[in-house]
């Protein structure tokens, strides 16, 4: 299993340190900015031992998935706009998976035909079930309404005033993790991915994003996209938060990309966290 970047991170200034085994990509990422390293780095690993998730959450590691982190530079980024970039991570991630996910294993016998070059970003991204990846607010990735992949961001404020934020990534690519409280899926077997090839696929797309994002100044195009590749828009949501349960309509998301809820009597809430439910399970939360 060899990771590589795509040509337009290496032209971009990207750079990767694989491995074998790590405990957590996001720890090492970290661990590399205190040292000096200001990215942007990916950060890659064959087998992950200590996962993290949300909240303080274990991140179930299967072997054969993709657990990469990357450590970006928000040098001239306003403070405000850092947690952002998961937007921006996000639209990223679901365009890579689209991207690779395009071909399903063909009938035994005969061969696949490559994909098509991935359209510009903005663009929808074409191919054969690209509906059925759709970003769940804050982090998620759905495959057919099911849990496929998740991204946490990080921040550690360094000695000299500096700021290292590191974005991690974990896909379901080989496998999806048994005895978890929410339906997980994977990418295999329907559709023939590996780890590298999405990495691959992850970092060109990430370049895309981050230009349009632009140090958190167009933060609004980035928010537009989140918002077309969406899942639940329009649809009843709950959000279970630490103090209440909110109801009511998935509006939007906002400017600085908190959920916005159309309650029942017509007043807006927004949601900076919580637990998100959709459909049926909004009305049972």
């Amino acid at each position: 299993m060899t990771f590589r970047l795509s040509p337009a991170a290496r032209l971009d200034g990207h750079r990767l340190h694989s491995h074998d085994r790590l405990g957590s990509t996001n720890t090492e990422a970290l661990a590399r900015a205190r040292d000096g390293e200001t990215g942007p780095l990916w950060v890659a690993t064959r087998v992950q031992e200590a996962g993290r998730g949300r909240r303080g959450n274990v991140w179930q590691s299967p072997e054969g998935n993709l657990f990469a982190s990357l450590l970006w530079p928000v040098q001239g980024v306003a403070p405000e706009m850092v947690a952002t970039l998961g937007f921006v991570a996000g639209v990223a991630l679901v365009d890579a998976i689209r991207d690779v996910a395009r071909v399903s294993p063909p009938p035994c016998g005969e061969a696949a035909v490559p994909s098509a070059p991935p359209p510009p970003l903005p663009l929808p991204a074409r191919g054969r079930g690209q509906e059925a990846f759709r970003l769940k607010w804050p982090n998620d990735v759905l495959m057919d309404g099911q849990k496929l992949a998740g991204i946490l961001l990080e921040a550690e404020q360094l000695p000299g005033g500096r700021r290292a934020v590191v974005i991690g990534f974990g896909v379901n690519v080989a496998a999806a993790p048994d005895d978890l409280p929410y339906p997980a899926a994977a990418l295999r077997p329907a559709h023939a991915v590996d780890a590298p090839i999405l990495l691959e696929s992850l970092t060109e797309r990430f370049v895309e994003a981050a230009r349009i994002w632009n140090k958190g100044r167009g933060f609004q195009n980035i928010r537009q996209l989140w918002l077309e590749r969406a899942a639940g828009v329009g649809a009843p949501v709950s959000v279970r938060t630490a103090e209440t349960v909110l109801s009511g309509t998935f509006d939007t998301i906002d400017e600085g990309g908190r959920l916005v809820i159309l309650a029942p009597d017509g007043t807006r809430r927004t949601v900076t966290a919580g637990e998100v439910h959709f459909g049926r399970a909004a009305t049972a939360a």
